[in-house]
């Protein structure tokens, strides 16, 4: 056997496991970071703050008498409190039973109501602080498109005849106004295919009437990672000139093929570059969700298409930007609660939620498609964990929110012998979910 034929293999794995253990990082460390600031402003100590478990590999000892520590095992990471018995906040009875009130005051047992909730609550909360910050920050680097679309510039196509110029701005496509980047797009999506397409622009203060080819050609805009398309060699800037020898001339020529192949291997020519190469591509089933909050079984490649060209864009004001990352974080938790329920009620397939090995995977797709992507990435990432962590469950932070709910409605916290075995069962909850993830991960297509 020979081995250097490993070391591509062998270095992908380790490019893959360190883009997922720094994505994890940063959202693990901002989300007990969370825990930790809103607990110590409300009054309670933290003792340990830890990014990783096991063995220690270094640690210090800050003014507030709180040991930051890096573990061996980089895949999650706790904050102990006073009074706490293990990183899951269970109580140290003992421990807590010779404190003075003072003290116990400082734990997360004796703290008033409202510490415990603002605390517990406030790790999910920075998950979601550091997306919208995150989809801001991106969507103000990237800009949005100006209204009318104006072109920037123009993408390589093969035998093409360009009449758009970069500078103009497009005024009508195929002889309907195109007021804005949204109506752009719709005005497209409702036009025949056809080689060539006419547009009236606005060039140098004058109106002009120009033929330009189709405006979504088949060019491979983006990637989804981990995808047929992306695992065959296809680059972002590709364009499709024809799949089983059928020529295609519009992305969405490329969706209907693929469509409907029912998962059939399919020979797909590429242009790169001034080169025609050809690859076999084998689609792949997916659950999609749709504008009415269902989902639709579709095959796909992977690819995205887009536009003839990368319209200009302006800069949103940071208000504007926010606004924007909030609706992302909206689009990420409504879309993925509805696959949750959809996977629960069977309408859609389990395969559909990933495990760690599929996340790493997907992290490393991600980092390799560049830094934005990969930002991009643990923005989305975060906002699962938050919402993840959120849910009903004993052992996360919703499920300690219903427990201070139920305190809050009775006046008294569940019993110790009630939590132990609550705890329990969330502890075999997740560790069932985990196993069935990483099933998934290794047998699912």
């Amino acid at each position: 056997m020979d081995m250097t034929s490993l070391i591509p293999q062998f270095g992908g794995a380790l490019w893959t496991l360190a883009a997922f253990v720094i994505a994890l990082s940063v959202i693990v460390f901002v989300h007990e970071y969370g825990h930790y600031i809103v607990g110590r402003w409300s009054g309670i100590k933290a003792e340990v703050f830890s990014i990783g478990f096991g063995p220690v590999l270094m640690s210090r000892v800050d003014r507030h008498g709180t040991r930051w520590q890096v573990a061996v095992l980089p895949f999650g990471g706790y904050v102990k409190f006073l009074g706490d018995a293990s990183a899951v906040s269970d109580k140290a009875g003992d421990e807590i039973e010779g404190m003075d009130a003072a003290t116990l005051r400082q734990t997360m047992h004796g703290a008033p109501l409202w510490a415990r909730a603002a605390t517990v609550a406030a790790g999910p909360v920075f998950n979601f602080i550091l997306s919208i910050l995150i989809f801001a920050a991106v969507i103000m680097a990237q800009g949005v498109p100006t209204s009318p679309v104006e072109v920037g510039v123009l993408k390589p196509m093969p035998n093409v005849s360009q009449g758009l110029q970069p500078g103009d701005r497009i005024l009508s496509v195929g002889g309907h106004e195109a007021v804005d980047y949204a109506g752009f797009f719709e005005v497209v999506n409702a036009l025949p295919v056809t080689p060539t397409t006419e547009f009236v622009v606005e060039r140098g203060g004058s109106r002009l009437q120009v033929e330009a080819p189709y405006p979504f050609p088949p060019i491979v805009d983006a990637l989804q990672p981990g995808s047929a398309a992306m695992d065959a060699g296809i680059e972002v800037g590709d364009v499709v000139t024809a799949i089983d020898g059928t020529p295609v001339i519009a992305f969405r020529q490329v969706q209907d093929i693929v469509g409907g192949s029912d998962g059939r291997p399919m020979k797909v020519q590429i242009w790169r570059d001034g080169e025609t190469l050809d690859f076999v591509l084998v689609p792949r089933r997916a659950d999609l969700p749709t504008s009415n909050g269902g989902f639709e079984t579709r095959w796909l490649i992977g690819m995205t298409g887009g536009m003839m060209f990368t319209a200009a864009t302006a800069t949103p004001g940071p208000l504007e930007a926010l606004r924007l990352g909030g609706d992302q974080i909206v689009y990420i938790v409504t879309s993925s609660l509805s696959g949750l329920w959809h996977m629960v009620t069977g309408a859609i397939s389990t395969c559909n939620l990933s495990g760690p090995i599929g996340i790493a995977e997907t992290s490393g797709a991600a980092a390799s498609q560049g830094a934005d992507n990969f930002i991009w990435f643990i923005a989305v990432l975060s906002t699962a964990v938050g919402m993840l962590n959120l849910f009903p469950i004993p052992v996360l932070d919703g499920g300690h929110l219903v427990f201070h709910a139920f305190e809050a409605l009775t006046g008294r916290p569940p019993s110790d012998r009630a939590l132990r075995v609550l705890m329990g069962i969330g502890l075999s909850l997740m560790l069932g979910l985990m196993v069935f993830a990483v099933t998934n991960d290794l047998f699912c297509p």
